[in-house]
């Protein structure tokens, strides 16, 4: 016992005694440690570099060993520790001035010498590398054109969504056919390929329109190793459950190539991605919404810059500098483009071989006149970009979106003006929403299938390519049904001779060209649409729309020097007397739109009531010095009853000078709606001194407007009266003044309106000076006031 005491004394004395002789041990031993782990690492990096092996795993645990060790031996022998530890010893060493010190620093010194040793010994390694097992990609890469210029941001934009932001959850990339969704989508796999993420798998799916939920089990069951031979015959449903159980432990992107509809995740089996991504493309932006994407990008169409530069590289350096002229007539061929990728790089290889400047400008020719001739564009890009116009829900809406090629390249259409020609030719059925709702929601349908684009909040434009699609169906594919002849800004000076095509003609346009007169007696019978806007006309032979018998639709706007019309017609009557010259004409037109129409002394309004169907009439902008006349006696005389325009739904009266009422309105009982807005001279709505010589007038006239739902006056400030006496109104709904200040008294009393409450704005000066009838009236409509005041407040908020 005795013994073995003594050796515990001495061995924990020799943490003291041999201190100074440890300390230098293991400051060597160190030395020779780090050495030989230079040496390893010296032959682990040849391997890896030279011979593109991988280090082994106990190569790898004993270099972070040393590494480890060195750190804590520097720990405790730096900062002075060793010197003030060793001063502290006496008696030549074998005694300490502090014992408890001397010897716990020793312990350590003493363990860490023991450690060194043993780590040195365990550092020989006959290999320290092997041949690496073959790494398999999380994404399979896909053959793709080089990045094309103007995507690389869009590229960068979607790459930090997915790999940037902790959810990235599911990302739509929509826009419309041949821009380069596809081209992007696969940029994104292959970036995958080159750039290491923590996603454990990338699985490319090609949906298409055929949507087959069947196949994109398969293709991702392959690519995520459940594909085999019993597997594929398993249902649809325990298929799902499979790729569930599989893909929720993994991380996973699913880019989803060309959706034409909801896709349910569900089904599929792909969980709902949380720290996952699911990216799609698709034409319709409505599919965005369908497929709840968290993040939705549009693909554009280039800038014109970049347009230049991915065409030229496709027609090559060597083409453009052939001659001296090309480099011009080669831009003028790439905007034709409208920055269309797909049109772009179609065009471009065409092109490749053409180093004539004859070659280039015949080219430009056809694009402009028939770009479905040039070679590429109708067998590659218009049959893709018509996958869109096919998949359109319904022919009407398919109608009314080749409809749009009647007008001009970039030309804003105004989207009530295109609605109201979509209503007189038959494509919106009337429905319990409303004719002019659905044509919004038709405008919305083409804006969201990204066949029309949006120019501002009343204006739609067609893109050109996609224009020069629609002409190409409408002239090549679906020639027999259509029937368009379009000349639309195309420079003519004069209307084109081809007798037969004027024959089988359906809609034709000839707006926005050069065109002074039409001398010739066209025989079209079966012309629905005629757009003659735009022209410089001065002449319309006698007789020009005799043999038209179905034509409901004709545009004469913007022709201000028009001075001789048809045969017979008075020079009175100019645009509007264009649409009498024939009964058929007069039975089925149902708008009717002057617009700055300022020539003639006067309008006599009489000459409407033939227009049997007139549902809405428009005066714009009209300046006529002897104001609106008519002949209320003879009118009631000849017609054999008082109310004449019985179709007539919509007034529209704006920015006209000269006028002092609108009492032919009388005549239409089912007028809905009635907007007068900028008539300066405007001094009553209805006046009663019209009808002072025409007593049997009297009753016809008494109660007017049982059908007006609508009433909104704009400045006219010097209106005074609307009615000169409270009318019943059973059906109004909403009263609208602004700058009416001269207006005192409202045609109303306290039964009008069947005591409904309606809604009335204005200013609140304009409201507190009103004289009612009554204080029962004032009662009545006290709160149905909204102040204009209030509402222009709110729309200067911040919020």
């Amino acid at each position: 016992m005795f013994n073995r005491c003594l050796d515990c004394a001495l061995g924990k004395a020799a943490y003291i005694t041999d201190l100074k002789d440890n300390v230098v041990a293991l400051e060597t031993e160190l030395e020779q440690l780090i050495a030989a782990k230079n040496d390893v690492m010296t032959r682990v990096l040849n391997s890896e570099h030279q011979h593109k092996m991988k280090r082994l795993n106990q190569v790898q645990v004993w270099l972070s060993r040393v590494e480890t060790l060195k750190t804590e031996v520097d720990e405790l022998m730096g900062r002075d520790g060793v010197s003030q530890e060793i001063d502290k010893l006496c008696l030549g060493g074998y005694c300490s001035r502090n014992c408890k010190s001397s010897y716990k620093f020793g312990r350590k010194v003493a363990k860490m010498l023991r450690d060194v040793k043993a780590l040195k010994g365990e550092g020989v390694f006959e290999e320290v590398a092997a041949a690496a097992p073959e790494l398999r990609s999380v994404a399979d890469e896909r053959p793709t054109e080089p990045t094309v210029a103007g995507l690389q941001s869009q590229l960068e934009q979607v790459w930090r969504c997915l790999v940037q932001e902790p959810a990235a959850g599911i990302i739509g990339l929509y826009g419309m056919g041949g821009v380069g969704k596809t081209t992007l989508l696969t940029q994104i796999n292959n970036k995958f390929v080159d750039n290491p993420t923590d996603f454990d798998s990338v699985i490319w799916v090609v949906v298409s329109k055929d949507l087959q939920l069947e196949k994109i089990q398969e293709t991702i069951g392959k690519k995520i190793g459940l594909y085999t031979d019993s597997w594929k015959d398993k249902s649809l449903e325990e298929k799902a459950q499979d790729i569930f159980k599989t893909l929720s432990k993994k991380k996973f992107a699913l880019l989803l190539d060309d959706l034409w509809e909801r896709v349910d995740l569900k089904k599929i089996g792909v969980p709902l991605p949380k720290n996952s991504a699911v990216v799609f493309t698709t034409r319709f932006v409505d599919v965005c919404g369908r497929m709840e994407a968290r993040r939705k990008f549009k693909v554009e169409c280039l800038s014109d810059e970049d347009a230049w530069e991915l065409f030229r590289e496709k027609v090559g350096e060597e083409t453009i500098e052939s001659h001296h002229s090309i480099p011009e007539l080669a831009q003028t061929v790439a905007k034709e483009c409208g920055g269309l990728p797909l049109a772009l790089i179609t065009i471009g290889r065409a092109m490749a071989y053409k180093k004539t400047p004859e070659e280039w400008r015949y080219a430009i020719e056809v694009l402009r006149r028939s770009a479905s001739e040039f070679a590429g564009l109708g067998k590659e890009v218009y049959p893709l970009l018509k996958f869109s116009y096919d998949c359109l829900p319904s022919d009407a809406i398919r109608s009314c979106f080749l409809y749009c090629c009647l007008y001009p390249e970039d030309y804003g259409i105004d989207k009530r003006d295109l609605i109201d020609c979509w209503m007189c030719e038959g494509f919106l059925e009337e429905d319990k929403f409303g004719t002019q709702n659905r044509g919004y929601y038709i405008v919305g349908t083409l804006v969201h299938a990204c066949l029309l684009e949006e120019v501002e909040d009343d204006q739609v434009k067609m893109h050109d390519v996609v224009r020069d699609m629609a002409l190409w169906i409408t002239c090549e594919i679906e020639k027999e049904k259509e029937g368009f002849l379009v000349y639309a800004g195309s420079g003519l000076t004069e209307a084109p001779a081809d007798v037969r095509g004027w024959e089988i003609v359906r809609r034709l346009s000839l707006m926005k060209n050069s065109i002074d007169n039409l001398p010739t007696v066209p025989t079209c019978p079966h012309l629905l649409t005629l757009f003659l806007n735009d022209n410089p006309l001065t002449t319309i032979t006698g007789g020009f729309f005799q043999y038209m018998p179905c034509l409901t639709v004709l545009k004469m706007s913007d022709n201000r020097t028009l001075r001789q019309l048809p045969m017979g017609i008075s020079k009175s009557f100019k645009v509007y007397q264009t649409f009498l010259s024939s009964q058929k004409l007069r039975s089925c037109t149902q708008a009717l739109l002057l617009d700055e129409f300022d020539r003639e002394e006067s309008i006599d309004v009489a000459d409407l009531a033939d227009l049997e169907k007139l549902n809405t009439l428009s005066f714009v902008g009209c300046d006529w010095p002897g104001g609106l006349r008519i002949d209320y006696k003879d009118m009631v005389q000849k017609s054999r009853q008082p109310y004449v325009f019985r179709s007539l739904e919509e007034v529209t009266v704006d920015s006209c000078r000269n006028l002092k009422h609108l009492t032919f309105l009388v005549f239409a009982p089912n007028l809905k709606s009635i907007s007068v807005r900028y008539c300066n001279d405007m001094e009553e709505i209805i006046s009663a001194g019209e009808f002072d010589d025409i007593p049997e007038m009297t009753g016809i006239i008494s109660s007017p407007f049982a059908k007006l739902q609508r009433l909104r006056l704009e400045r006219l400030r010097n209106l005074k009266s609307i009615y000169w006496k409270p009318l019943p109104l059973p059906r109004l709904k909403e009263l609208e003044f602004r700058g009416c200040d001269s207006l005192k008294k409202l045609p109303l009393d306290s039964n009008s309106a069947n005591g409904r409450r309606i809604l009335i704005r204005g200013g609140e000066y304009w409201w507190r000076g009103l004289q009612w009838k009554d204080e029962a009236t004032q009662n009545a409509f006290r709160l149905c006031f909204q102040s204009l005041d209030e509402l222009w407040l709110e729309g200067l908020s911040p919020d």
